[in-house]
């Protein structure tokens, strides 16, 4: 009985430290984007700053206009960086010009 109480406590324990499930699709910044780059040709599109409750970071799209795909990534302070979304058929939206623009 000890034994089994241990053993749940442990296996339990484990789970309740373990890292989120989008964290396997994490890796150092300087592999995921040399990967990005090689492997589908994409290059940085636009990038904009999350402040968050802990800390702050930076959500990148990259994309590839010859292909179409692109790849959205969570970039942190320590260096990693999460995949959370990939596509195909990305395109931008263009500008559209403001009504009191005296340029339009």
């Amino acid at each position: 009985m000890f034994k089994r109480l241990i053993s749940s406590a442990l296996v339990f324990g484990m789970a309740a430290i373990a890292p989120p499930a989008r964290a396997q699709n994490c890796a150092p910044r300087e592999i995921v984007v040399e990967r990005l780059e090689r492997q589908f040709n994409e290059t940085l599109s636009s990038a904009g700053l999350q402040s968050g409750r802990s800390q702050d970071v930076i959500i990148e799209i990259w994309s590839s206009s010859q292909s179409g795909t692109f790849t959205v990534l969570v970039s942190h302070p320590t260096g990693l960086s999460c995949m959370v979304a990939s596509g195909h058929d990305y395109f931008i939206v263009p500008e559209h010009k403001r009504r009191n623009d005296p340029a339009s």
